[in-house]
């Protein structure tokens, strides 16, 4: 499994796109850094751009390049 290198800190208004589309949401962007009582990183709100549909997700399921690829393909 191949992994994307991602600084969660850094993950605000980044682009993805998903290597499995559901509903045609294919391109995402991350609106928001859900994090923990030390402020760590532990989820993310990822948006679809074609219908603004938010998702919750834990951060690091965008480090799986078999589901997300950074930036919009």
């Amino acid at each position: 499994m191949a992994k994307n290198p991602i600084n969660p800190n850094k993950l605000l208004l980044s682009k993805w796109t998903s290597t499995s589309p559901q509903q045609k949401e294919k391109h995402f962007i991350v609106t928001q850094l859900i994090r923990d009582d030390e402020e760590t990183v532990t989820e993310c709100v990822l948006e679809a751009v074609i219908n603004k549909q938010q998702y919750v997700h834990p951060w690091r399921d965008l480090t799986s390049a078999d589901h997300w690829q950074q930036g919009w393909k």
